[in-house]
């Protein structure tokens, strides 16, 4: 799963970036608004940890500005003020939960779990789309009709994790490349084709009728073909 932590006092957003890699968690970090909502708006992260003070745009004029959008992803507003006007405000904006500095780490880490299940929908963390399930923690997917699993390898999960989770969509092949290698990663619009084909292959074996098509000029969407 990968992070965008959008918080400008240095200090707290390295403790919370170590706290969550710790975890095995992918983190990235930004620290202004302006910043957070083109982070955001790349749809490669599946939660932002948004604080409220920041500059260029505070955190509620992040949240406004996303979900204005019709963006979805999952937002945990973190600040200093505790008022009840400021949480309602936050969610108001379209913060999803609300957390007052100084926190917990446990509770900051149960927060973004239940963040994060409430995104998949499952309380294990498998995820299912058409006639295959997910399991993230052993890295296979298996097709509910046939009864076949296959080990995935950690770039094929991520894709096929990330493409379940945005079920519906289509992804376009730089959201795959930012998200699989990283924006300061070199790798090409080949290496996505490349593991793109790996997967379905892993799919085809087991015997799924779930189907990576290709948006023309565009990227990836994932289907499922339940016509005989």
């Amino acid at each position: 799963m990968k992070i965008l932590i959008a918080e400008d006092e240095k200090r707290m957003s390295r403790a919370i970036s170590e706290i969550l890699r710790f975890e095995k968690y992918e983190v990235d970090e930004v620290s202004d608004g302006e910043a957070a909502v083109d982070a955001i708006e790349s749809g490669v992260y599946d939660l932002c940890v948004l604080d409220v003070m920041m500059p260029r745009m505070n955190g509620f004029q992040v949240a406004s500005a996303v979900r204005s959008r019709g963006i979805k992803t999952p937002i945990l507003m973190l600040t200093a003020r505790g008022e009840l006007d400021d949480k309602v405000t936050g969610l108001d904006s379209g913060a999803d939960d609300y957390l007052t500095k100084p926190f917990m780490t446990k509770e900051l880490l149960a927060r973004i779990r239940a963040l994060l299940r409430r995104r998949i929908n499952t309380p294990d963390g498998t995820l299912s789309f058409g006639d295959v399930s997910l399991d993230t923690a052993g890295s296979t997917v298996r097709c509910a009709e046939t009864g076949q699993s296959v080990r995935l390898g950690e770039k094929e999960l991520r894709i096929l994790e990330y493409m379940i989770a945005n079920q519906g969509q289509v992804i376009t092949r730089e959201q795959l490349a930012v998200r699989i290698w990283g924006y300061e990663s070199d790798a090409e619009y080949n290496n996505v084709e490349v593991y793109m084909t790996f997967t379905r292959k892993k799919l085809g074996f087991i015997g799924s009728k779930c189907l990576i098509k290709a948006v023309r000029g565009v990227g990836y969407e994932l289907r499922y073909d339940d016509v005989p």
